[in-house]
C-alpha cells in the first residue's frame, strides 16, 4: 500500500475507511477520513485492506495534487522569500502523541500548500523550528538578519511563517529592527492542516499576494472573519491576538486593519501569476515600496520587563524589576497604579531604569495629567507611551535602549506606526 490508496482499517470492533497519507513515524499509519479529519493507527494493531489503488499524489493535508509539484523559476514572476520559524502553519501531527508539532521547513510548506505554485518564485529558509511560546529576542535578531539577507539578495517581498501566540511581538520587533523597501508579511494558522477548518491555505495565499503588493510595511496577514473570504492586513506594531482559537483572532487595536485581501480575487489572479493588486483594498495609505538599500539595527537590550499592576498585588511582586534597564508597566485606565507603588517606581528611575507607562485598556491612550496619581507618576519620572500597546512598548524599549542616544525621547515618538498623535473614534 502507498500514500494515496483508499484503505479500510480494522482495529478490533472499530473500522475506518479513508485515504492513506504519508506518515510521520514508522510505527503508525495516517488515514484521512471522509469527514476531513485524520486518524493515526498503530500498524501492529491494525488489519489494513487496500480498497482502491491511489492513482494520485496527495499532500500532507490529504488533498489531491495530480502530479508532485515542482518549484520552478519564472523570470516574469516576482521573488518571494519564505522564512519559517515553525508554528501551526508549518506543523504536522505526531501520531504517537496526538500533538501538533512544528516540523516543516519552508519547502515543505510549499508542498503542503500547492495553491502557492505559480504565484511567485520562492526561496525558502528556516530560522527556527519552534512553537511560538519558545520565541525569544535572540531568535528575533536571527529572523531580522535572515529577512535582511533575503531582501539584499533581491527578494521582492518576504513572508514569515510564525506561530500565532507571539506573532505580534515578533512583528513589532522586525518593524523596529528593519528598514527595508519591500513588504514583510507575517502569517500563521490557528488550526493545523489535518483539520477541515484549517486556515493555513488561505492565510498563506493572501500573505504571498500581500508580499507582492506595492507597499513596504511589516504586516500580519490572518483571517478577517469566520469565513474563508477575506484576510486582514494588520500593521505589525498595532496588532493584537484577541482570541485563543478563532480563525479571525487578530485585530488592529484602535482602528480598522490597514488593508484587506479578497481571497477569491487573489486566487483568480494568482492562477496567471499576476500581482493581485485588485484583490487588496487599503483602508489607509501604506508606506510605498522603495528602491534604497535595506537597513538593519538588530541590537536589543534584553534587560527589559513588562510588569502588570493589579489591585491588591504583593509589593514584593515587583522586586525582580530592580536593576533592569527598562520597565514597561501595564497600568489601569489612563495609566495608574496604587499610590503605594509610586515610591518604588521613583526608586527605579533614580537608579537609572527607564519606566514607561501603558494601559491595560484595549483602546485609548495613557494620560497621567488628569488625576493626582498620574501627576505623581510623572513627577516620579514615568514616561507616557500614548496609545502604544504594552507588548509593542516592551519591544520598542528593548530596541530604543540599544539603538538610540535618547531612548526616553524615542518612546514618546512614533517610529514604526505604533503611536498615533491623537486617538480618534473609528466605529
Amino acid at each position: 500500500m502507498q500514500p494515496g490508496d483508499r484503505v479500510r482499517v480494522d482495529r478490533g470492533d472499530v473500522t475506518n475507511e479513508g485515504v492513506l497519507l504519508p506518515s510521520t513515524t514508522r510505527d503508525h499509519l495516517v488515514v484521512k477520513l471522509d469527514g476531513g479529519y485524520n486518524v493515526g493507527v498503530d500498524r501492529d494493531a491494525a488489519d489494513v485492506e487496500v480498497l482502491e489503488s491511489g492513482a494520485r499524489d496527495v499532500d500532507e493535508a490529504g488533498d489531491a495534487t495530480g502530479e508532485a509539484s515542482e518549484i520552478t523559476f519564472d523570470e516574469d514572476l516576482p521573488t518571494v522569500a519564505l522564512v519559517s520559524t515553525g508554528g501551526t502553519i508549518a506543523s504536522t501531527v505526531d501520531y504517537r502523541t496526538g500533538a501538533v508539532t512544528a516540523r516543516f521547513d519552508a519547502e515543505d510548506v510549499l508542498r503542503a500548500v500547492p495553491d502557492l505554485a505559480g504565484r511567485a518564485n520562492y526561496r525558502g529558509r528556516v530560522v527556527a523550528n519552534i512553537l511560538s511560546e519558545n520565541m525569544d529576542p535572540g531568535i528575533w535578531r536571527d529572523l531580522a538578519c535572515a529577512v535582511h539577507e533575503e531582501v539584499e539578495a533581491g527578494a521582492d517581498g518576504v513572508v514569515v511563517m510564525h506561530g500565532t501566540d507571539t506573532m505580534q511581538y515578533s512583528a513589532s520587533a522586525l518593524a523596529f529592527i528593519l528598514d527595508v523597501p519591500v513588504p514583510v508579511v507575517f502569517t500563521g494558522s490557528q488550526r493545523s492542516a489535518d483539520r477541515p477548518s484549517s486556515d493555513n491555505v488561505m492565510n498563506a495565499v493572501c500573505a504571498v499576494e500581500a508580499a507582492k503588493a506595492d507597499h513596504a510595511e511589516t504586516l500580519v496577514c490572518m483571517h478577517a472573519g469566520p469565513s474563508d473570504d477575506v484576510c486582514a492586513l494588520h500593521r505589525g506594531t498595532r496588532v493584537r491576538k484577541n482570541h485563543t482559537s478563532r480563525r479571525d483572532a487578530f485585530e488592529t487595536v484602535g482602528a480598522e486593519p490597514l488593508g484587506l485581501v479578497d481571497y477569491a480575487a487573489a486566487t483568480e489572479a494568482g492562477a496567471d501569476g499576476d500581482v493581485a493588486e485588485s484583490a487588496i483594498a487599503w483602508n489607509r495609505e501604506p508606506t510605498p515600496r522603495g528602491d534604497g538599500d535595506p537597513g538593519i539595527a538588530a541590537d536589543l537590550e534584553a534587560a527589559v520587563e513588562l510588569a502588570k499592576f493589579t489591585p491588591g498585588m504583593d509589593p514584593a511582586a515587583w522586586d525582580y524589576l530592580e536593576g533592569k534597564a527598562g520597565v514597561v508597566i501595564e497600568g489601569t485606565g489612563l495609566g495608574h497604579v496604587h499610590t503605594d507603588r509610586i515610591p518604588r517606581i521613583e526608586s527605579l528611575v533614580e537608579d537609572g531604569t527607564i519606566v514607561v507607562m501603558t494601559s491595560q485598556c484595549l483602546e485609548g491612550r495613557v494620560c497621567d495629567r488628569v488625576y493626582d496619581t498620574g501627576r505623581d507618576l510623572l513627577e516620579a519620572g514615568v514616561i507616557e507611551a500614548g496609545d502604544t500597546l504594552p507588548g509593542t512598548a516592551k519591544v520598542k524599549l528593548m530596541w530604543a535602549l540599544a539603538n538610540t542616544d535618547d531612548p526616553e525621547t524615542a518612546m514618546r515618538r512614533d517610529l514604526a506606526g505604533e503611536l498615533t498623535e491623537e486617538s480618534r473614534p473609528w466605529r
